[in-house]
């Protein structure tokens, strides 16, 4: 299936690009191609993966039942006793950024576990480079890293897929254990790859309540934050795939994330006729979507968000009928204690598949109640709960 959007929402989303990235759960930084401001020519809907998410969405996870950072699904294990050695570790961190709400929940979920291993023995420390978003100045960050040699495990959120690879295969090399999470790159040389079920599986998690929800013929306004980004393009393809099915007339704009643009959408497709539902590739910017409704004085929309506070406080407030799909933020926790198994020479898996479960209207008191003074930029599902500087830390949101 070929995305299928306007020139002039292309361009908005382009021109968002660069200085609106930081807004997105999940961004690729890479500024789109010239061919990517005007009619996409990517294919971006994969039969293949789809299938896969879809099937993966089923599966009961393995591992700790408290523990989702440590779940796995449908994995195969490799063999790391070759890296078995006694001792605190090095890790050495290439991040793409903390430049954005899920990333900075993440960041710090991150250090609070480095704590616990550091005071464990198993990690000495971890020295971190932040890209900004950028590729060049990661690949900077891998090789600086390399040619150091002082590194005994890499660890790499990589910035952007291809452009990262090259990189995180020089890393490979060395020998050293590789850790890759968040985002993937087009190589299999990384000792493990860590990351939740995935773009497709948003898509349909969201698509398939929309339509539960609503009638043939229903009108969505989709709400897309930027194009070509290979997690959220596949949340749109999935979606666009099962609307068309449905016979749900679904129309998609990109906002880069700004409350007016999307305000603005909403009351212009309201003036046109009645909106029944409303599907974020993210949560932000969900609020202005709410308040566009209660400005036309008309009823709210079934709509999907995401587990951001604001999203969860807003439903709750309003009543509406909604889901909040997950990328599971307490990924974060997972590559530091991948390392430490790694260095104990346990298996791991080699693609580390970690559960993605929505939150539904019924679990939503919950997690208001888990995170009642979390900050809204907090995702309530980061998984922190048992680590030492928990809630303070977070609600402070103090970055290392």
């Amino acid at each position: 299936m070929r995305r299928r959007f306007t020139v002039a929402s292309a361009m908005v989303g382009a021109l968002a690009l660069i200085t609106l990235a930081g807004c997105t759960t999940d961004p690729n930084v890479t500024a789109p191609t010239e061919d990517a401001a005007t009619e996409e020519a990517v294919e971006w809907f994969d039969q293949e993966l789809y299938d896969k998410q879809d099937a993966e969405r089923d599966v009961v996870p393995e591992g700790p039942e408290d523990q989702p950072w440590l779940q796995y699904i449908n994995a195969e294990f490799v063999d790391t006793s070759q890296y078995a050695s006694t001792g605190a570790k090095k890790a050495c961190f290439a991040n793409a950024s903390i430049s954005n709400p899920w990333r900075q929940t993440g960041w710090i979920t991150m250090n609070q576990q480095l704590q616990v291993l550091q005071e464990a023995g198993a990690i000495s420390e971890m020295e971190t480079r932040d890209a900004q978003d950028s590729d060049d100045t990661q690949i900077a960050d891998i090789d600086y890293f390399i040619e150091e040699g002082n590194c005994d495990v890499f660890i790499i959120s990589p910035n952007s897929t291809a452009a990262m690879t090259p990189a995180v295969e020089r890393a490979c090399e060395t020998g050293k254990p590789v850790i890759v999470f968040d985002r993937g790159v087009e190589t299999d040389c990384p000792t493990t790859f860590i990351h939740p079920i995935g773009g497709f599986a948003w898509g349909i998690d969201t698509a398939e309540f929309l339509i539960e929800e609503l009638e043939e013929g229903d009108k969505v306004v989709a709400l897309r934050i930027l194009p070509g980004v290979d997690v959220l393009e596949q949340r749109w393809a999935a979606a666009e795939k099962l609307f068309d099915e449905a016979g749900i007339d679904a129309v998609d704009y990109f906002t880069g994330a700004d409350p007016a643009e999307i305000k603005k959408i909403i009351s212009d497709e309201l003036a046109k006729g009645d909106v029944q539902g409303v599907w974020m590739d993210a949560g932000d910017g969900a609020v202005a979507a709410i308040e566009a409704f209660e400005d036309a004085g008309v009823d709210y929309p079934v709509m999907t968000g995401e587990d951001e506070m604001s999203f969860l406080r807003k439903w709750k407030e309003t009543g509406l009928t909604g889901l909040a799909p997950v990328y599971s933020n307490f990924q974060w926790r997972t590559p530091l204690l991948a390392a430490q198994m790694i260095f104990a020479g346990q298996q791991v898996p080699k693609e580390w598949v970690l559960p993605q479960e929505p939150i539904p209207a019924e679990e939503v008191d919950e997690y208001l109640a888990l995170n009642e003074n979390m900050p809204d930029g907090h995702y309530a599902k980061f998984g922190g709960e048992d680590l030492p500087g928990y809630p303070q830390v977070w609600e402070d949101r103090q970055m290392p």
